[in-house]
Formats: C-alpha cells, sequence, structure tokens
C-alpha cells in the first residue's frame, strides 16, 4: 500500500479492513481510502485490504473510477469491512478532452469514451477497427482483410466535399501523425471521440472533422503488476462469396449467350444461331484443351434443342481459382507483456508486443514489433514531469489493388475467372501436368490462349510478385509541469504551468516487384520500383492553466501558444530489365522512373478556454483559438476558431429533490461553435507550379500545370448541439441523446473553368453543405446479483446531409454521382430500369424529354436504347443510412464467467454493386455469371427482371443494381473464464483467465459478396475481403 501523506493525530486509532464489491463480494483492488478532512489516504491491495490511521470519530471516503464514491463513519472501530456499489454511470466518468480532462457530469460538449476493456475485447490489430459499434454518431468502413489495414472513420456524416474528412488524432495530448497501425491496442487505457465545436475546437485547424484521443496506459502508485496476454486464432472470410453459377450453368449460359448475339443482334434464324453457337464456342473459349467434358468437343457439348450438357458428359476438373488463393484458416498470434507500478514520486509502465497475422488471401501478411515506456515524476510539491516513447517496426507483404492492371488484381480475376478454366495446366486428357519435380505447374494461359486473363495466373503472380512495406515508427511525448494543487503552493495553488513537446516519426520502405515471365513485369523482363516515403511532426505547446475552487464557485482557465511543424519526404526509382530474384535496383537494365519531392506544412495557433461551475449545478464553458496555416497566402494564412457551451443538472435543484429515490441525475446542454479545415489536399493552393521539362520540338519548355489563388482561405464549420442526459433508478439506467445541425461554408473546392482555358479548374472557396442528426444511448442494469449480472447498451444515429451551394455554373457528377444544391452528397444519378421488354429480352429504360430543378421529369416513356437511358438519368437517394448504431450485452455468471456480446446494424441507404453489375452483365467471354441470371430472359412471353444475355452487348448502369444496404452483423462474442484464485495462486499470479474471441462473427444483408461497409460513399470495387477471427487466449496477472 502507498501512503499519500501522513498527517498526525493525538486521537487516532489504527484501521484495518478490506473494500468489497457490493454486488458480488469480491474485493476491490486499488480502491482509494482516505480520511475525509485530510490528504491521508491508501490505496487497497490485490485482496481489498487497507490500513489507515484516522480519528476515531473520523470518516473514510472510498473512492475509485467505475464505482459511487462512499463514506463510512469510524465510530472508534479498528476493523471495517466496507462495500461499495458499481457506478454504471460513471463507468467513463472522467473525459479526456482537448487540452486535459472534464467530469462527465460537467461537460459542455459532445464526447463518447470507449474504454480498454472494450478495445481489447475486439482483437484487432488496427485500433480503428474496434470503433466500430462502441460510439454513437462514429460510422466506419470495414476496412478491407488486409492485414494491418486501417478502417476509415467519419464522425457525424460527410464533414466536407473535396477538403479531408478524417478525423484528428491526438495521442497523449500532441496530435499524431505516425501510423495508426504502429499502436498496439494492448496500450490504450482509452479513446474519446469529440464530435462538436464546444470539444473539439480548441484543435482549431484539424479538428472539424472531429477528434480521436488516444490515451495510453500509465503507471500506478503501488505494487508492481505484470500482466501477459497472449491469443492464438484463425481467420477466415466473414462475408460469403458471390453466387455464381457452376461450371455446368456456365458453359450452357456462354452457349446461349452466343446463340441469343447470332439470332437478335444479327438477325438470323433460330436454327442457324444454334449452328453457330456450338461452332464457335471453341473458338470463344480458348479451344478444346479448356474443355474440361473430355468425352465431347465443345461443339457437341451443348444439345441444340434444349441448350443444355449432354446428360452423360463428365468433367475432368473444376478448380475454383478462389479457394486456391485464398486460406480460410488463416494464422494470427499475438504476445503482450506489460508492466507497471511506482512509488508516491515515479510512475512507470512499460510494454512489449507481439503480432504475426498471416491473410485470408495467401502470401498477405503482417508483423509487428511494438515496445512502449511511460514515466512519470513528480520531482517536488510543484516540478512535475513525464516521458513516454513508442517504438514499433511493421513488415506486411500485401495485394497492391492500385497497382499494375486491373487483371493482376487477384480479387477480380479470381472471383470473376469462368469455372472451365484451371489454375494449373492440364494435358490433351485433362490430367495436370508435373515439372520435373513433380510439382504442378500454373496455367498462366499463354501456352494455350486463354481468352481471359492471358499472362496472369492468380495464385502464381501472388508467389511471383512482392508488394513489401517496411516501417519504422517512433513516437514521444514528454512534459514539463511547474505548480499544481498542493497546499504548499499557497496563494498560487491551482496554477500551473505546461510545457509539453511530441514528435512522430516514420520511415517507410515500399517495394513493388512484378516477376519478368508472366503478368505486368513481362514485356518489360521484370519491373522492380523502390519508395522511401519519410514523414517527421512535431508539436510545442506551452500551456497555462488555473483551477481553483471558492465556495460554491469553480473556475478552470487555460491559455497557451502552440507550434506544429510537418515535413514529407518522397523518393522513387522504377527500373526494368530485371535479374531473375534479386529485388534490387542496381541489377536493372533501364531506370523507368523516378522521382523524388519534399512538402512542409506549418501552422501557428494561440488558444484559450474558460469553464466555470456553480455548485455542481450550472456549467458554462468558452474556447478560443487562432491559426495560421502555411497552405494559405500570408494575408489570408490565420482563422479564428470559438465555441460556447452551457449545462444545467436539473437533478440539483430543490424542486427536483423528491425524485431523489429514482432520478440519479438529470442535466441538458447545449453549445455552438466554429471550426477549420485547411485539409485541401495540396500544401500550395496559393502558388502557381510549373513543369519545367514540357517537350518543346527538340528542346525543353516551360508550362503552368496548376493555377495559384492567393485569396483561398479555410474552409468554416459551425456546429449547434444540444443534449440530455439522464441516470435513473440507483444508475441502473443511464439514457442520452443529443441533436446536432452543422453548415460548413467556404468549401474547398476546383472551381471550374472552361476546357479551352486547358485547365479544369483551381483551388477557391465555393459552396456550403449541412448536416444535422440525433443520436441516442440507453445503457441499463437488467439483473445485477451476486450469481448472475446483466447489462445492456442500445445505441444509434441518424444523419440528414444537403448541399445548400455549389458554383453558379454547374452541378458536380462524378461516374454515376451527382453534387447538387438542395440534395444529399453522392446522390446516385443514373439510369432508371423499367424492367425487361417479355416480347425482345432487351432492358427497358425509362427517359425523358427535360427534368425539372426539382428532380420532376416532363416527358416520360420507356425505351430499349441504352444510349438514351444515358442521358436520361434520375435521382436515385444516397448511402446515408435512415439509423445505424449497435446492440451490445455483458454477463457475468457464478463471479467466474463473463460473456460480451457486440452487434451492429443499419437501416436504409443504397449501394451501386459494381462487382454484381459485372457478373450480371458478361460481356467478355471468359467471365463468369451470378446465380442471379439464371432467372432471365430466354423466349418470349417470359416475365423477368434480368433481361436476355449476349456476349458484347452493350448496357448502362442502372437502379437495378442499387442495392438495399441494410444490415445486421454479430461484430464481437468474448467467453472468458477466470480461475478460482487458489488455482492462480499457484504459480504467483494474482488472476488467471481463459477467453475464446469472435470478432466479425457473422454478417446478414441482401446480397451474397457485398461488403456495405466497404465505403461511405456506397460504390463497390475488387478489394480484399473482410475478415472473421476466432481466437483463444491466457490473460495472467501477477
Amino acid at each position: 500500500m502507498l501512503l499519500i501523506v501522513n498527517t498526525s493525530f493525538a486521537q487516532d486509532i489504527r484501521v484495518s479492513g478490506t473494500v468489497k464489491d457490493a454486488t458480488t463480494g469480491e474485493p476491490v483492488a486499488f480502491a482509494f481510502v482516505l480520511v475525509k478532512g485530510t490528504t491521508t489516504g491508501y490505496s487497497t491491495g490485490q485482496m481489498g485490504e487497507f490500513t489507515i490511521n484516522a480519528p476515531a470519530n473520523g470518516t473514510l471516503v472510498i473512492s475509485l473510477v467505475g464505482y459511487q464514491e462512499t463514506e463510512v463513519p469510524i465510530d472508534g472501530k479498528s476493523t471495517m469491512d466496507i462495500l461499495i456499489n458499481p457506478d454504471v454511470e460513471n463507468l467513463d466518468d472522467v473525459i479526456i478532452v482537448a487540452y486535459g480532462t472534464a467530469k462527465k457530469g460537467s461537460f459542455t460538449g459532445s464526447a463518447a469514451t470507449v474504454k480498454k476493456d472494450d478495445i481489447v475485447k475486439r482483437g484487432v490489430t488496427n485500433v480503428t477497427k474496434a470503433l466500430d459499434g462502441l460510439a454513437p454518431g462514429v460510422m466506419t468502413t470495414s476496412g478491407g482483410g488486409q492485414p494491418g489495414s486501417s478502417a476509415s472513420i467519419q464522425i457525424r456524416g460527410y464533414g466536407s466535399i473535396n477538403a479531408s474528412q478524417t478525423p484528428l488524432y491526438v495521442v497523449d495530448g500532441v496530435p499524431f501523425d505516425g501510423a495508426i497501425s504502429s499502436i498496439n491496442p494492448a496500450d490504450i487505457e482509452s479513446m474519446s471521440v469529440l464530435k462538436d465545436a464546444s470539444a473539439g475546437a480548441l484543435y482549431g485547424a484539424r479538428g472539424a472533422n472531429g477528434v480521436i484521443m488516444i490515451t495510453t496506459k500509465r503507471g500506478s502508485s503501488d505494487r508492481t503488476s505484470v500482466t501477459y496476454r497472449g491469443t492464438v486464432g484463425i481467420s477466415s472470410r466473414s462475408i460469403a462469396e458471390y453466387d455464381l453459377v457452376s461450371q455446368d450453368e456456365f458453359v450452357e449460359l456462354t452457349w446461349e449467350a452466343l446463340k441469343n448475339g447470332y439470332q437478335y443482334r444479327s438477325g438470323m434464324s433460330e436454327a442457324q444461331a444454334k449452328a453457330l453457337a456450338s461452332a464457335n464456342m471453341s473458338k470463344n473459349l480458348g479451344g478444346e484443351i479448356y474443355n474440361p467434358y473430355k468425352n465431347y468437343t465443345w461443339e457437341t457439348l451443348i444439345d441444340p434443342e434444349t441448350g443444355k450438357l449432354k446428360t452423360d458428359a463428365k468433367s475432368a476438373w473444376n478448380e475454383s481459382w478462389m479457394d486456391e488463393i485464398t486460406d480460410n484458416a488463416a494464422i494470427r498470434t499475438e504476445h503482450q507483456f506489460s508492466i507497471s507500478g511506482g512509488n508516491a514520486k515515479t510512475k512507470y509502465m512499460a510494454s512489449f508486443g507481439y503480432l504475426y497475422e498471416d491473410g485470408v488471401l495467401k502470401t498477405t501478411h503482417f508483423d509487428r514489433y511494438s515496445g512502449r515506456v511511460n514515466v512519470d515524476h513528480q520531482a517536488k510539491y510543484w516540478l512535475k514531469a513525464g516521458l513516454n516513447a513508442n517504438l514499433s517496426y511493421t513488415e506486411s507483404n500485401s495485394q497492391q489493388l492500385g497497382e499494375g492492371t486491373y487483371t493482376s488484381n487477384a480479387w477480380y480475376t479470381a472471383q470473376f475467372m469462368a469455372p472451365i478454366y484451371p489454375m494449373y495446366l492440364k494435358d490433351a486428357e485433362g490430367k495436370d501436368i508435373l515439372d520435373e519435380n513433380g510439382n504442378r505447374q500454373y496455367d498462366y494461359g499463354e501456352e494455350y490462349g486463354r481468352p481471359k486473363a492471358e499472362k496472369f495466373n492468380t495464385l502464381g503472380n501472388l508467389n511471383d510478385n512482392k508488394y513489401e512495406d517496411k516501417r519504422d515508427n517512433v513516437s514521444f511525448r514528454a512534459n514539463i509541469d511547474f505548480g499544481g494543487d498542493d497546499e504548499k503552493m499557497g496563494v498560487l495553488k491551482g496554477l500551473k504551468l505546461s510545457l509539453n513537446m511530441g514528435g512522430d516519426m516514420v520511415s517507410q520502405n515500399i517495394m513493388n516487384y512484378y516477376n519478368m515471365y508472366h503478368g505486368d513485369g513481362a514485356a518489360s523482363k521484370g519491373d522492380i520500383t523502390k519508395y522511401n516515403v519519410r514523414t517527421f511532426s512535431y508539436t510545442i505547446n506551452q500551456l497555462l492553466t488555473y483551477n481553483r475552487k471558492f465556495g460554491k464557485h469553480s473556475i478552470d482557465f487555460l491559455a497557451g501558444h502552440e507550434f506544429y511543424a510537418y515535413k514529407y519526404n518522397y523518393l522513387m526509382a522504377n527500373k526494368t530489365g530485371l535479374v531473375d530474384g534479386i529485388f534490387d535496383l542496381a541489377p536493372g537494365t533501364t531506370l523507368a522512373g523516378g522521382n523524388s519531392y519534399t512538402d512542409n506544412y506549418r501552422v501557428e495557433s494561440f488558444l484559450g478556454r474558460i469553464n466555470y461551475n456553480f455548485a455542481d449545478k450550472y456549467y458554462i464553458s468558452a474556447s478560443y483559438r487562432t491559426d495560421g496555416s502555411s497552405r494559405f497566402h500570408k494575408d489570408f494564412r490565420w482563422g479564428d476558431f470559438w465555441s460556447v457551451g452551457a449545462s444545467w443538472r436539473l437533478s440539483e435543484e430543490s424542486f427536483m429533490q423528491n425524485t431523489k429515490d429514482w432520478l440519479s441525475n438529470l442535466s441538458v446542454k447545449v453549445s455552438y461553435g466554429s471550426q477549420g479545415n485547411d485539409d485541401l489536399r495540396t500544401y500550395y493552393a496559393w502558388q502557381s507550379f510549373y513543369d519545367v521539362t514540357y517537350p518543346n520540338a527538340n528542346n525543353s519548355g516551360a508550362i503552368v500545370t496548376s493555377l495559384e489563388n492567393k485569396e483561398v482561405t479555410w474552409e468554416k464549420k459551425a456546429t449547434l448541439n444540444t443534449g440530455i442526459e439522464a441516470s435513473l433508478f440507483n444508475s441502473r439506467l443511464s439514457i442520452a441523446a443529443e441533436y446536432y445541425h452543422t453548415k460548413t461554408t467556404d468549401l474547398l473546392l476546383s472551381y471550374p473553368m472552361a476546357m479551352s482555358t486547358g485547365f479544369t479548374g483551381y483551388n477557391d472557396n465555393v459552396g456550403s453543405m449541412q448536416n444535422q442528426g440525433v443520436e441516442f444511448m440507453v445503457r441499463g442494469t437488467i439483473f445485477n446479483n451476486p450469481n448472475f449480472m446483466w447489462d445492456m447498451s442500445v445505441m444509434g444515429s441518424f444523419n440528414k446531409n444537403k448541399v445548400t451551394a455549389l458554383t453558379a455554373e454547374s452541378d458536380e457528377i462524378t461516374g454515376t454521382y451527382l453534387i447538387k444544391v438542395g440534395m444529399p452528397i453522392y446522390t446516385y444519378y443514373m439510369a432508371k430500369s423499367a424492367g425487361v421488354d417479355p416480347v425482345t429480352g432487351k432492358q427497358l429504360y425509362y427517359a425523358y424529354e427535360k427534368m425539372e430543378d426539382d428532380g420532376s421529369v416532363v416527358g416520360e416513356y420507356i425505351t430499349s436504347d441504352y444510349s438514351k437511358a444515358s442521358s436520361s438519368r434520375y435521382y436515385h437517394g444516397s448511402r446515408a443510412p435512415k439509423l445505424s448504431g449497435s446492440i451490445g450485452a455483458n454477463f457475468r455468471i457464478f463471479k467466474d464467467i463473463d460473456l460480451s456480446i457486440l452487434t451492429t446494424y443499419s437501416i436504409g441507404g443504397k449501394i451501386l454493386e459494381s462487382s454484381y453489375a459485372s457478373s450480371m452483365n458478361a460481356t467478355y467471354v471468359g467471365d463468369t455469371w451470378n446465380r442471379a441470371v439464371l432467372r432471365r430472359w430466354q423466349k418470349p412471353g417470359d416475365v423477368t427482371d434480368v433481361p436476355m444475355i449476349e456476349i458484347g452487348g452493350s448496357y448502362t448502369t442502372t437502379d437495378r443494381f442499387l442495392i438495399d444496404a441494410s444490415y445486421f452483423a454479430i461484430k464481437n462474442i468474448t467467453l472468458g473464464y477466470s480461475l478460482p484464485k487458489r488455482v492462480a495462486e499457484k504459480i504467483n499470479a494474482s488472476n488467471l483467465r481463459i477467453f475464446v474471441n469472435l470478432d466479425n462473427l457473422a454478417l446478414f444483408n441482401h446480397l451474397d459478396g457485398m461488403d456495405p461497409q466497404q465505403t461511405f460513399a456506397g460504390d463497390t470495387d475488387y478489394t480484399y475481403a473482410p475478415i472473421k477471427t476466432t481466437s483463444f487466449g491466457i490473460e495472467l496477472n501477477f
């Protein structure tokens, strides 16, 4: 136990006892036992024990985060057993906010706190994926299944159109620019999501899209504590594969598609079309070598009368490319070790973590070695210093979706490769062709002229090519505090000057290697590109705070200065003509490309905040920050951002006293403020750029490549937030709801210019956009007794977005999306399906002569002409859901068994399922079909929603491929068992727990293969499938 201060009294007695949980009877470790009216206090030991000197007529005050503060009169007793009650409402009582902390009851802004236990339960590699379903108003993408990948996060809807929408990450009080994947989730104590201006305005330039505050674990003024946590797990796909046709069905569909093309597009008779389709099967599908039915030729395989395979046709192979390239038992192992402790003056925490994660896609993986040290030292009562450092090394091999050709994308080629094509070379009898070592050989499609993905074999390319990413990550945070709350400070008590500095450095080395024999590197005899990217940022601030209480009045004042600097160094070289097996640039014969540049970014800030509290009943807060950004010209560099907020605890009013037996707390709050965004994806908007190597006959010339705008300045976001919070029935039920309205003005967009100028546009402040929505959370303890505890939480949010102004010239159309005044951002804008013509089997479309501004149309008609449909687009809603959120439950059974369940849901919105659309319109021979095509039109009189199939047909995207985005997901189930203490004590452990963790367990949606969380905009692509992981683990505390 730790002696904090020892004040001696003549009438003191020695009091010993234990502190236990009132509901479970279990000892409570690390509870703080204080003699009321003094600064004498102790922390309880592992078994809840304490001993303290106190006046015989004194009172003990017991406090611990997560429990109600309890006062117990001593009454001359020397032995006491004290019971304290869990406080559901105050489990996250202390909120980490901008430049400090705040009690939940006094906080006037909007924030959500995620505790360490909830983070660890998820068992994720990247902490961004742990937020899904844990904070209302926060939406995340799935982040894909690439090991180590990050999820994108959106807080309260779209924050901008062209500028960055990424929230600001702050780690231990300093903005973080390192790789999020370098942070070990096991090192995190808590995460706070700041959602409104009152919460985030003090971060000014970088907080407009919300702030995610990450606080790492610290040491404690107690005995040394050692923790080990180890897990081993198996990963597999978390979403079903697309429901594609079988090998037999593919062959029959291909014959029918050829027949339809000849009959309906070329005008042949049905008999002629059938005969020609049979005759051309071999030519279209790559010859007899790719005919798996060796007892028939391609020409004789299909019965022309029925369009079906001959009944005795037998296949010699049926190889699934997806099965070959994926491993649905990929191994994931993780080991975490930490040690913490301290004494009256020094607290420390050190940790080491190792993670290895194999990818579901073969050859992909992620390794991380991480270490962290946090030290806090109270040198004098007026001097405190702290230092923490994080070192990590990560290494991954990925599937670079953005590199090479579309064919080299494993998820595209393998998913939609026709099932007749084998992964491995076959002879004329359909048997494997083995190499001299007896191994199967990949079929790259070159030897026999495969019509799809010639020169590519997905598994072969994965093994022969490399996409390595190695990163060294270093982060540090240091602080020195002068002053504080010690009584020895006298009249200066509560005054503190803090000097803080933090830095993040990432050194990233990337290699993209394409082999010289097959695929993207074959034509150039091998292709290698190496990148070296180094980033370094640092933040220095000086903060002066004053915190005092005078009777019923409390005041908290902050004033400060901050400087932030960021440097980005980029170096790239590309060579071709390689030597097999050497992954260096030197052997390359041709320098195909090279580039390097450096970017610098600076922000200087002055800030201030004042909080006032009267009688723990009325709270007022105001903040101000001014930022100067190097992204803008000096005359338009500075932006002013501010907030005001107020909170009222109605439950503390005298007229509410008769509700105390059932209403623990009732408060309302309101805030309004302004934030800014300078991240317009270029550091030099106010300067023109030139290309001085532009070829001009035999000489180099100079041309302007981008136009300057010295008047471009801050994008501004004003936010109104109101909320109500209630705690009922002795904190067994808590309810919170908030309404917000944000308006973003001076949007950072590209102002369009006439094409004749040679430019598409220039950066400017044009347009505005608004978001408004509601968030709610209900949390309650349904049962709570020594043998069974059950609590539940339900949270949800709704956001409505609308573009309120753009440039006068035109709306912005990007592919199948429209950005238009009066409509949500990324509104689907495409042709409208009118079904299928039952006579001809053609796709029908709605078209019109004119569309009014409100979306109504004039002169609507139906046509089968896809070109007319392409010019007659309709509005079809957006991805935005009507409601999204989560439902969670926690159980404790017989004290030793714990069970937690987290589910998420989304209702409404639409997704443009491009992959599904491609598999419904297989316009190229060799592409397979989705099984939904089996309900296609086949003959006059058929009534269906799937048109006739044909090879080489022309289509346009319609709302037929907009899929309901609603889903329900079982995100996590964790079941644990804490072995009896007598068992743990045999190995000198204070706690021994074993557990099983099921993460991303199941997804229920409207289309097999679809990932409804792939993007915020609602489009889909051929990306790494999300994964689910089953892990088994052990946790030891010493």
